[in-house]
């Protein structure tokens, strides 16, 4: 089987807040990034890891790899679109009308939107593919991952850790 892929105020949460849209960036900002063998790592270590947590039957596992695959797939294209749509906000913002500025704003809401739909129609799909408890621990096995990636991504970084929280300490 094959696999694609916060209260501000709070230091920690302001770190996971960062890491997390480092990760995205890192993930969707460049179009060979599907080539990086360390993508293909990371797919492994996912399915092993889903693998492990969930402890699917060969046959709820035919139903769910297949619906997951899609979701992320999707979920990816809006991630990756909301942030060339910010990117180029950041960019030109400057230089945008105060009505391509309202288009921005409006478009980055429609993502937002269209993310929250994905993720009720893939809601959906896994409660007939998979029983409830299943269902639960599907989103645990998410948060579970993305936290466990974040902490090793901090352990391998421990200096830009040390610079952020320097940066953001109140005088």
């Amino acid at each position: 089987m094959r696999m694609k892929y916060m209260n501000y105020y709070n230091s920690g949460a302001m770190k996971i807040k960062y890491v997390t849209i480092y990760v995205i960036l890192v993930l969707f900002s460049s179009a060979t990034f599907a080539q990086n063998p360390n993508r293909e790592k990371l797919t492994a270590y996912k399915i092993a890891f889903f693998t492990r947590k969930l402890n699917l039957t060969p046959h709820e596992a035919e139903k769910f790899w297949p619906l997951y695959n899609d979701y992320q797939d999707r979920k990816a294209q809006i991630q990756q679109e909301r942030v060339q749509l910010n990117r180029r906000v950041n960019q030109e913002g400057s230089t945008l009308s105060e009505k391509e500025l309202a288009a921005a704003g409006d478009k980055l809401i429609e993502l937002q939107v269209a993310e929250t739909e994905l993720a009720v129609a893939f809601h959906k799909q896994l409660k007939v593919a998979l029983p409830p408890a299943k269902v639960i621990k599907v989103y645990q096995a998410e948060n579970q991952y993305r936290m466990q990636l974040l902490n090793q991504l901090q352990q391998r970084n421990p200096q830009r850790d040390d610079l952020r929280q320097r940066e953001y300490q109140l005088p």
